[in-house]
């Protein structure tokens, strides 16, 4: 079964837009296990405008199943990473400003960047993806860095998803069996939702997790967390 690890930042924006600690993200993450998730994912960004540098101390003690930190590889980015060991870090190439993860690494032009990033965390036993689009020389590339795994940017898959979800899945099948012929894990996520997520896990071959936040998190305002992490559970079996 793929694992699905929860991105909780969207709770967190939810609590800085008021602030205080309501929502609590340490709760969330507690509840997101407690209802059956397998992991969670959080993306601290510069600015903190969702998660911030403390929820990430504050949350890893509390997570019992896997801890998944995103982000750019910035000099205080590695330092956090290194100071809280997740069992996970992504790497994406997201600049400062950026409203939200829009594109996978160039791993050929940026190899001996991500290579000596890499190295670093495997020296503190850290467990590293890329996170790629379907570029197959790309994902060759990211092999090339000794990343174990990476990360399937899927939005093209599911902007094309509504209107034909054969083209939509096509490169991503591509790129997963080049993953797999490198020997990558491989891990998808971005606009995954209750619609695309069951046609996408069925169809790419060795994906061992999905990472999800918005979609989820919008979804358990009208359905409740529980049930939506039981739906989406559901989808990935």
């Amino acid at each position: 079964m793929t694992r699905l690890s929860v991105n909780i930042n969207k709770i967190a924006t939810l609590r800085n837009s008021r602030g205080g600690n309501i929502p609590n993200v340490q709760k969330a993450a507690i509840d997101c296990q407690r209802f059956g998730g397998q992991g969670v994912t959080v993306h601290p960004r510069p600015d903190e405008r969702h998660i911030t540098r403390q929820d990430v101390y504050d949350i890893k003690p509390v997570v019992t199943t896997e801890f998944n930190i995103e982000g750019y590889p910035s000099a205080s980015f590695i330092q956090l990473v290194l100071d809280v060991k997740p069992h996970q870090v992504t790497l994406v190439p997201d600049p400062p400003e950026a409203l939200t993860s829009n594109q996978g690494w160039d791993t050929v032009t940026h190899k001996s960047f991500l290579k000596e990033v890499i190295e670093e965390f495997h020296r503190n036993s850290i467990r590293t993806s890329i996170f790629v689009g379907t570029d197959v020389e790309l994902v060759e590339g990211a092999a090339q860095t000794g990343t174990e795994r990476v990360e399937l940017y899927t939005e093209p898959y599911a902007t094309n998803f509504p209107t034909d979800k054969a083209q939509a899945i096509a490169p991503f099948i591509k790129a997963a069996e080049v993953a797999n012929a490198c020997q990558l894990g491989l891990n998808a996520g971005h606009d995954l939702n209750l619609e695309n997520l069951k046609y996408f896990k069925d169809n790419i071959p060795g994906l061992l997790e999905v990472s999800i936040g918005h979609a989820l998190i919008s979804d358990a305002l009208y359905l409740g967390l529980e049930k939506t992490i039981h739906l989406y559970l559901q989808q990935l079996k």
